[in-house]
């Protein structure tokens, strides 16, 4: 099959204005196949000159550079023609249970936001006493997990302060009022750096605070840090080092939420915001047993945090359980126009809905790859032991998912997001050089042209009629992490899911399981969730190292 070619990498190449015409028809030819296609010299001849307008355009177009906040006009919206978005929001009614002050202060470290909410509203403690005790954690700890960019510590005292005197009126604002956390520092505070974790942009700060930290301060929250992320969010390696697995500091903590997931995991923080576009949040979350929901594509604005794809980057928490997940969920969730790709929807989390009522399944193509004593099984049989009997089914995979559909899409979206970065040069300065990273990936974009971007995105639109007719028949389907292409299928499509811990492994580091929802239906995977850890203690163990 034959397509145009106009990819700018190949045009720079075969115009060279010192070339003879004869020679660029003779390379375009040649380039031809890397496309996976086969020109003639007779239709080489003819496309010349066509290819040296659209080069003079692309340099016209280079006289200015664009920065990585100018917005994507096209927004990518997850659910199939007909979908209706819930937007009914009910009243959460949160469980506050009956708290006191430990007989040692260091469990503070570990206690939930309910906990934590509990002590704060019946004013047992201050947000200032909370916020200092976290602050010492961070400072303590931070240097040997490497996991904290900036300490923001002025803020936090100030924010610590207000919510004191808040609740003392009585203007309570909710669970999160008074609460300690932490940003992934992909995200604009104003007054403070925002360094995408890379060494090109260390000192940048922009005037700007993002829709995230705005949510979190308008819901009471207490900002203490902004956290390591992998260099412009990959893996955990960023210009001040390499953040750690709080279970075991000779291993990377995974990313690229890798300060956010060791931070929770580590009780530094009760809970931090990651993102994902491709296993940033499940990932580290898997690597440090924390609880992490990657929520449906779009019901988060990005609006102040860093473009890596426009259509696959998403906001979540990253907690200690799913029930803390829900309460900062339902604080972050909604747009502020901003964003073209956000909507608002209704999120009602019921914290005592019978998990009976759930449809639940479990990918049994998947399961069936697993060795019969494998802790996923055990997963199961705790449902069951609830009364939920989870049924067989074949999650969409293979014959449906049958290219890198997420390479492609991926890529040729964070090459044109970092443009600026690589045709100034600056990506020299990149933490990492080799063929697996950044620097190396935003070049070889170049070669992806737009007629197969497009395309892919038009294969992208049937994998999601296919996945969403699927799911509609269930509410949670049961899938281990990383079997198959589940990551790469369900960051495409948008579904939202919960990674939560499930045991550990013969070494005593942690392993997770993942529940997938239907399109805008947090509530049930984080319902069906909160029923296996109120059941196991998994997501209760925490590293001996930090329990101090």
């Amino acid at each position: 099959m034959r397509r145009i070619l106009t990819t700018l990498s190949l045009l720079g190449c075969v115009l060279c204005h010192a070339q003879t015409k004869t020679d660029s028809i003779a390379q375009i030819k040649a380039w031809a196949p890397w496309y996976d296609l086969n020109f003639t010299t007779a239709e080489s001849d003819s496309m010349y000159e066509t290819l040296q307008d659209f080069t003079e355009t692309y340099r016209a177009m280079h006289n200015t550079l664009p920065t990585n906040d100018i917005p994507f006009p096209f927004a990518f919206q997850p659910a199939p023609a007909g979908f209706v978005i819930p937007t009914a929001q009910r009243k959460i009614e949160w469980n506050f249970p009956q708290t006191y002050m430990p007989s040692s202060r260091n469990e503070l470290a570990f206690y939930s936001i309910p906990q934590l909410a509990s002590l704060l509203k019946n004013r047992r403690i201050t947000s200032v006493e909370l916020t200092t005790f976290f602050l010492n954690r961070l400072k303590k700890w931070g240097d040997t997990l490497e996991s904290v960019i900036t300490l923001t510590e002025e803020l936090a005292m100030q924010e610590a302060r207000q919510a004191d005197a808040e609740i003392a009126r009585g203007q309570y604002r909710g669970p999160l009022h008074g609460i300690p956390y932490g940003l992934k520092d992909l995200f604009a505070v104003k007054g403070y750096r925002t360094t995408w974790g890379s060494t090109p942009y260390k000192d940048q700060v922009i005037d700007q605070d993002s829709y995230v930290y705005s949510q979190l301060k308008k819901a009471g929250a207490v900002l203490c840090a902004k956290l390591s992320l992998g260099a412009l969010a990959f893996n955990n390696k960023w210009f001040g080092g390499e953040t750690r697995n709080p279970w075991n500091l000779q291993q990377g903590s995974s990313g690229s939420s890798a300060g956010s997931a060791a931070s929770v995991a580590a009780g530094l923080l009760p809970f931090t915001i990651g993102t994902e576009t491709l296993g940033s949040i499940t990932s580290p979350s898997t690597r440090c047993g924390a609880t992490g929901l990657r929520p449906t594509f779009g019901t988060i604005s990005r609006s102040g945090g860093m473009v890596l794809c426009w259509s696959l980057d998403k906001i979540g928490p990253i907690c200690r359980s799913a029930e803390d997940d829900a309460i900062v969920y339902a604080a972050l969730k909604g747009t502020d126009g901003k964003d073209p790709g956000s909507v608002d929807h209704a999120f009602n989390y019921n914290p005592k809905a019978d998990v009976r009522k759930l449809r639940v399944a479990y990918a049994e193509n998947y399961f069936r790859r697993l060795p019969k004593d494998a802790p996923e099984w055990k997963v199961l049989d705790v449902y069951r032991s609830l009364g939920v009997n989870p049924v067989p089914v074949t999650f969409p995979d293979s014959g449906v998912y049958n290219f890198n559909m997420v390479g492609v899409i991926l890529n040729a979206e964070s090459g044109a997001a970092f443009d600026e970065l690589t045709r100034t040069n600056r990506d020299d300065l990149i933490e990492r050089q080799d063929k697996g990273f950044w620097p190396n990936s935003f070049r070889a974009s170049r070669f992806i042209p737009a007629v197969e971007y497009i395309n892919a995105n038009r294969y992208r639109s049937q994998l999601c009629q296919k996945v969403q007719a699927f799911m509609k028949q269930y509410d949670v389907v049961i899938a281990p992490t990383f079997f198959g292409s589940q990551l790469s299928i369900t960051n495409l499509t948008g579904n939202p899911v919960v990674c939560m811990p499930m045991g550990f492994n013969q070494r005593g580091l942690p392993l997770s399981i993942t529940l997938i929802g239907n399109l805008y239906d947090e509530a049930s995977i984080l319902q069906a969730a909160k029923a296996y850890q109120d059941k196991t203690d998994h997501n209760k163990k925490h590293p001996a190292k930090f329990m101090q």
